[in-house]
C-alpha cells in the first residue's frame, strides 16, 4: 500500500532548473569555463557544493576552499537574484491538482531537497503548507545522492520506503532514491531516467490509480522482464 510521496523540487515541482543553470553559467563566465546545458545536466540533482567540484573539474586550474567557498556565494548571490520576483507561475502543470488528489485520498507528502533555498521558493510560490513535512539542503549532512534527505522525510511521515513514491526529475536523485530502497517516478526524458520505476513526461493527467496501483504495476513488470 503507498503510503506516502516524496517530492524533489527543482524541475518536479517548480521550473528552477533554468534559474540555477543561468547562475552556474554566470559563474563559469567569470571562471572562463565553457559550460554547456549537457554539463548541467550532469549536475541535477547534485548538492552545492558537489555542483562547484563538478563544474571546476572542467579546467585544468585549482582553487583553495576559501576561493571555492566564494564561488559559491557568488552562485548563490546569482540564484536568489534571478528568483527574486517568483510567484505561483513558476508551479509545473499538474502538481497542484496531484497534491489535491494526495492529500484527498490520505496519501502524506513531502517535499525532499539538495536546495538550501527550498523553503523560501516554498513561501514564494505559495506551497509551503500543501507539504506535509519539508526536508531539504539545511536538514542533512550526505547531500544525493546519498539517500538521506528521503529517509528522514519517510521517517518524519511515518512511511516506510517500500511504500513511498519519491517523484525525481534528476538522474542523481533517482540513484538516491533507489539507494533507499524507494518507489521511483522520474519526470523527464527517459533516456536520463530510464532507472526509475516509471517515467513520465510530466505531472499534468496523473491519475490516482497510478498512484495507488504503482506497487502492482512495478511487480507485473518484473514478471516479464
Amino acid at each position: 500500500m503507498i503510503e506516502a510521496c516524496i517530492f524533489d523540487l527543482d524541475g518536479v515541482v517548480v521550473d528552477t532548473a533554468k534559474y540555477h543553470f543561468r547562475a552556474w553559467s554566470q559563474l563559469a563566465d567569470y571562471l572562463d569555463i565553457p559550460f554547456t546545458e549537457e554539463d548541467n545536466e550532469v549536475m541535477k540533482g547534485l548538492g552545492r557544493s558537489d555542483s562547484l567540484d563538478m563544474l571546476l573539474r572542467l579546467t585544468d586550474k585549482s582553487y583553495t576552499d576559501d576561493e571555492k567557498q566564494e564561488f559559491l556565494t557568488r552562485k548563490n548571490e546569482s540564484y536568489l537574484s534571478l528568483v527574486d520576483d517568483m510567484d505561483a507561475a513558476a508551479i509545473l502543470p499538474g502538481v497542484i491538482s496531484l497534491l489535491e488528489l494526495l492529500k484527498e485520498h490520505g496519501i502524506k507528502v513531502a517535499l525532499g531537497s539538495a536546495s538550501k533555498n527550498a523553503r523560501l521558493i516554498l513561501d514564494k510560490i505559495g506551497l509551503t503548507d500543501r507539504f506535509d513535512i519539508i526536508v531539504d539542503g539545511n536538514d542533512v549532512e550526505r547531500p544525493k545522492p546519498d539517500p538521506e534527505v528521503f529517509l528522514k522525510g519517510a521517517a518524519q511521515l511515518g512511511a516506510l520506503p517500500e511504500n513511498t513514491i519519491v517523484w525525481e526529475d534528476s538522474a542523481k536523485g533517482l540513484d538516491a532514491a533507489l539507494a533507499g530502497a524507494f518507489l521511483t517516478v522520474g519526470i523527464g526524458q527517459a533516456k536520463y531516467l530510464n532507472h526509475a520505476h516509471q517515467v513520465v513526461s510530466d505531472l499534468l493527467n496523473i491519475k490516482i490509480n497510478f498512484v495507488t496501483d504503482f506497487e502492482s504495476k512495478i511487480n507485473l513488470l518484473k514478471e516479464y522482464e
